[in-house]
């Protein structure tokens, strides 16, 4: 299986337009707010770990359990590989209609206790009982453990298919490492549109200055839900309305929720959009991963997660009635609270002087969503359903229009 998966993968390396070739949003200039750490991405969080498993074949007309395949598997280690103290997390659900397994243990402890994965809606359970082999596999001992695993839903994949097994969530967790972090149609972002336009996983961090703390503060993205698009105020979705997604093949697709997609034009470009939501978008969903090494308790990491739909509502979002915009977060301070003897000491950033990580957090969500969005290249997948890129001159040339960028 796993030289089955090499090959595969090689020749997922190998098709134009996979992996992150495109510029993200401050290699274009975009002014965003904040200073970032030295990759501007989660693993700017000393000892937090990300890797990822692209499954992508097949085109056209959809074949339950055989394809079109555009999925994957994205995995973050809160801590070094083989460290498996837990540590402190909370979450936040902006909108419910989706999944994160293993929540309930969080809220009542207060702590994550292994790795957090993220895929499609319909591969959480295979990627859930995966992890606990991964786990005992790799040295971890419990009696029992509920693991980690969020979904938003990969429109354009074969999502009832079954296609990511419990090999590509091993490879996944072996690939995380720390660095730089592959953004884009990757991993469990693969098949997934936002906002309109191709969708994936992005990431983004921002450092608070010495007189803060000097902590940091690290999201990640799998962005798939439906929204407006402002970015730095600017509306980006309302200017540009002729890559709208859209389908090569002739109505009627496979699925009936694809009937109001309308067919691409001929002229190579996408489907006319109104700079508003399509009724299909509403299916889309958000997942946010926040980590930081600000010493806070859980009652605190909630708030952190709390301020997520703040960066999101600046892009336009409206957390839709079929979304599932789930939020976790972390920090990797207090190590050995976990500890089942003794009484542990526990330090504690006071109230008082949260709210440079609020804002932190707030603007390193919309950066990443952004970073997803730019890095994502256009892509057909399942019925032909074809979602575009977001075309960063473009974005640039409005930004500049609307005097947000000289």
């Amino acid at each position: 299986m796993r030289l089955t998966l090499s090959i595969l993968l090689m020749a997922i390396i190998a098709l134009p337009g996979i992996g992150q070739t495109r510029s993200r949003g401050r290699d274009l200039g975009i002014p965003f707010p904040g200073q970032t750490g030295p990759l501007n991405a989660i693993t700017d969080v000393a000892g937090v770990a990300v890797g990822h498993v692209t499954l992508i074949e097949g085109d056209g007309k959809l074949v339950p359990g055989k394809g079109p395949i555009r999925t994957g598997v994205t995995a973050i280690l809160p801590r070094p590989r083989g460290n498996w103290d837990p540590v402190f997390a909370a979450t936040f659900n902006q909108n419910g209609n989706g999944d994160m397994t293993g929540i309930n243990w969080i809220k009542e402890s207060g702590f994550l206790e292994g790795p957090i994965l993220l895929t499609g809606t319909h591969s959480v359970g295979t990627v859930r009982d995966a992890t606990i082999q991964w786990q005992l596999k790799n040295g971890r001992q419990f009696v029992f453990t509920y693991p980690i695993v969020a979904e938003t839903f990969d429109f354009l994949n074969d999502a009832n298919g079954e296609h990511v097994k419990a090999s590509h969530a091993f490879e996944a967790l072996d690939r995380a490492k720390p660095g730089a972090v592959e953004e884009g149609a990757v991993g469990g972002g693969t098949g997934m549109g936002c906002n309109g336009f191709k969708g994936g996983i992005g990431t983004s961090s921002r450092v608070l200055t010495s007189a803060q703390g000097g902590y940091t503060v690290g999201v990640l993205v799998q962005c798939n839900y439906g929204g407006d698009l402002r970015i730095l105020g600017v509306p980006i979705r309302s200017e540009i309305t002729d890559l709208g997604t859209c389908t090569i093949l002739s109505q009627p697709l496979t699925r009936p929720w694809t009937a109001g997609i309308p067919p691409c034009p001929a002229s190579g470009l996408g489907a006319l959009n109104k700079g508003i939501p399509a009724e299909h978008e509403g299916r889309g969903s958000i997942i946010v991963v926040v980590a930081t090494d600000a010493p806070l308790l859980p009652h605190q990491l909630e708030r952190i997660a709390r301020r997520v739909s703040l960066g999101l509502g600046r892009l336009g979002s409206f957390a839709g009635n079929s979304s599932g915009d789930l939020f976790l977060a972390f920090s990797t301070a207090n190590a050995g609270a976990a500890k089942p003897d003794g009484t542990p000491s526990l330090v504690m950033l006071p109230n008082d002087r949260i709210d440079p990580l609020f804002r932190a957090t707030i603007e390193a969500t919309e950066e990443a969503v952004v970073n997803a969005m730019l890095a994502a290249q256009t892509m057909t997948g399942a019925d032909g359903i074809r979602s575009f890129g977001l075309p960063g001159d473009r974005v640039v040339a409005l930004l500049k229009k609307y005097n947000r960028m000289r």
